[in-house]
């Protein structure tokens, strides 16, 4: 756990955040500014800062945030109408907070 990181202090139940869903190695909630009718951020419990920090040991998280973005667009009612999955990754692109996350984005009407 990173002292300062506001996404390690959620997944420990140390801040406050909607969570739609979590399981041993995931925490899932909404983003408290949302950037579409449905945008949940899709967090591990383990402190991994960017996608620039994974080397091959952490394939499975990536998999595994890939599928759980799956299902939760399953469960939110976008999955067929359509969505994004979305890395922001260091500073230039548009990463803010340093704790490896994915943004799942959709619900807009077509």
């Amino acid at each position: 756990m990173n002292q300062d990181c506001i996404f390690c202090k959620i997944v420990n139940g140390e801040a406050p955040a909607d969570i739609v869903f979590e399981n041993e190695r995931l925490v899932v909630f909404k983003d408290i500014n949302p950037h579409a009718p449905v945008h949940l951020l899709i967090v591990p419990r383990q402190h991994l800062r960017s996608i620039n920090d994974l080397n091959e040991e952490d394939a499975a998280i990536i998999a595994e945030l890939t599928l759980t973005a799956r299902d939760m667009a399953r469960k939110t009612g976008i999955a067929q109408s359509g969505y994004k999955l979305l890395f922001n990754v260091e500073r230039g692109g548009g990463q803010v907070i340093f704790h490896l996350h994915m943004h799942l984005l959709g619900g807009w009407s077509g």
